[in-house]
């Protein structure tokens, strides 16, 4: 009696791992959201400035879904529109990504890159994200500069490692960026400096939100910090959420808007829109973009 007891639980829980696994890559990571946030970094009585954030797209030459929903958000009227890196997954990703863009590219614009625009993704052991010291193992090189071509020859900023000031909404707003420091090519030295007490919005890009840079960022008093790359964790837990975050940021930030600690700086960080190919799965996490709509203090 025990021994069938054992047998029927195990099957259990192999039917409900099976049935959860299912979820998760079928329909959870298929799940596109649109998340809404008013941060209050903006001046007395100014008035609303519309900011859509899209991160870690991780681009395949078949997902027309995806595509299709991204080109849609024009629909959301963005005064400003930021991608914050791991726009590519394949090295023919690129046709992809402009079709999902393309109807964005008319509205004031920037974009840093993420390691994942640069190089392939490469199978891996799920378990190594716990390992905080793995080494980075890079893939195929992927076409990085035709797509840079492609959105600043769009007018979009790139800030990777630099800055610039742009009219959006009919507001100045400053930006700073800097390439992705998940794989060592940030440079902040080169763009740090005090944000400009003239402009009417400050806004920081980086794809990996390391603690160090954003301290930095914050310090020079920049008002918004945008990031993408830990998925929200990708796989999170009901009531608990993210387990890791793949950077140096507390898991409690993985994705949402929060303060930055002891600073006036707001952070928000995307759980972007797709996955690592190899583990197209996300759960109590689904695909999202932000729409954050900045008010006044």
């Amino acid at each position: 009696m025990r021994s069938k007891t054992v047998l029927r639980l195990a099957a259990g829980t192999v039917a409900a791992g099976a049935a959860t696994f299912a979820y998760a890559s079928l329909v959870e990571r298929n799940m596109f959201t649109l998340r809404r946030f008013d941060v209050p970094v903006l001046a007395p009585d100014a008035e609303p400035l519309r900011v859509l954030h899209i991160s870690d797209l991780h681009m395949m030459p078949d997902q027309h879904r995806k595509q299709r929903w991204v080109a849609e958000l024009a629909g959301t009227d963005p005064d400003l529109v930021i991608v914050t890196g791991d726009n590519m997954a394949h090295v023919d990703a690129v046709p992809g990504v402009v079709r999902a863009l393309t109807p964005l590219l008319d509205r004031p614009g920037a974009f840093v890159f993420g390691s994942n625009d640069y190089r392939g993704p490469v199978l891996k052991n799920p378990l190594s994200y716990f390992n905080k010291h793995r080494p980075y193992v890079q893939g195929a090189a992927l076409p990085a500069e035709e797509l840079r071509d492609l959105l600043a020859g769009s007018g979009w900023a790139d800030l990777n490692n630099a800055r610039t000031t742009i009219k959006a909404g009919g507001r100045t707003v400053e930006l700073l960026g800097v390439d992705d420091p998940h794989v060592n090519r940030d440079d902040y030295d080169a763009v740090a400096g005090p944000a400009a007490p003239d402009a009417d919005v400050r806004i920081a890009l980086t794809h990996s939100p390391e603690p160090r840079l954003l301290d930095r960022m914050a310090d020079d008093g920049f008002d918004l910090l945008l990031a993408g790359h830990t998925h929200g964790g990708q796989v999170a837990v009901p009531f608990y959420g993210a387990l890791v975050t793949n950077c140096g940021l507390d898991r409690r930030m993985a994705k949402g808007l929060h303060r930055w600690p002891y600073s006036e700086a707001y952070l928000h960080v995307s759980a972007g829109l797709g996955t690592h190919p190899t583990a197209p799965v996300r759960f109590a996490c689904p695909p999202e973009a932000s729409i954050l709509t900045l008010i006044p203090r």
